[in-house]
């Protein structure tokens, strides 16, 4: 049986995503682990947890997919115009330049600007914050795929595929409804860093989720 693990927004929290990367260690032997994106800001360690991406799993046993996030996106648009830093500093940035020592490496940057929107298998679709329906896949935009909001009793067919996403953060996920999961459960907030467990033989949502306390 092959298993593809999918991590919620980290921001900065880098503690509860090794004892997270430990749980899914002590599931499987193998599998895919697809981060969904949002791995700095707010948080204290965006360093940290970069640094431990960019790494990679240490393993051939182990696939790491790592998508980008709206917070990604906030970090490279300000240094890529000054005009929207003010912006980013105060949706977490700050907290991001602290844990480099005043300012973000660039090779992570590098890392960052080259990260893919999106991840497809043959029963789901992986983006961090949602997809147009109305569009075929091929079109969405990267606006949509990093910084849409999905209402949270929203579900449709996607294409006969299951998706699961972030962005949104709340208390009560992980939360499935219909064709859809959302995973980000808060854990800058105070929840718990959340992973869906998919069974790649099989079609539709999680099996089970993983949560490890923020």
């Amino acid at each position: 049986m092959n298993f593809t693990f999918a991590v919620g927004d980290i921001h900065g929290c880098l503690e509860p995503l090794r004892e997270m990367l430990d749980r899914i260690r002590a599931y499987a032997r193998a599998g895919t682990v697809v981060f969904i994106g949002d791995y700095i800001d707010r948080g204290p360690d965006s360093k940290g947890v970069i640094d431990l991406l960019m790494n990679g799993s240490g393993s051939q046993s182990w696939r790491w997919i790592c998508l980008k996030g709206n917070h990604e996106d906030m970090m490279l648009r300000a240094h890529a115009n000054d005009g929207e830093r003010i912006w980013w500093l105060e949706n977490g940035g700050l907290e991001t330049e602290l844990s480099y020592g005043g300012k973000v490496a660039v090779n992570h940057l590098l890392w960052a600007s080259q990260l893919p929107l999106m991840h497809i298998d043959n029963n789901r679709i992986f983006v961090h914050a949602g997809v147009v329906p109305d569009l075929p896949l091929e079109m969405q935009s990267p606006q949509d795929l990093v910084w849409l909001r999905v209402p949270d009793d929203y579900s449709t067919d996607y294409w006969g595929k299951h998706l699961c996403h972030g962005h949104t953060p709340s208390m009560a996920n992980p939360m499935t409804v219909g064709n859809r999961t959302n995973i980000d459960s808060g854990c800058v907030f105070g929840g718990p860093l959340s992973c869906a467990v998919f069974d790649d033989s099989r079609p539709g949502g999680p099996i089970e989720f993983i949560q490890v306390q923020g």
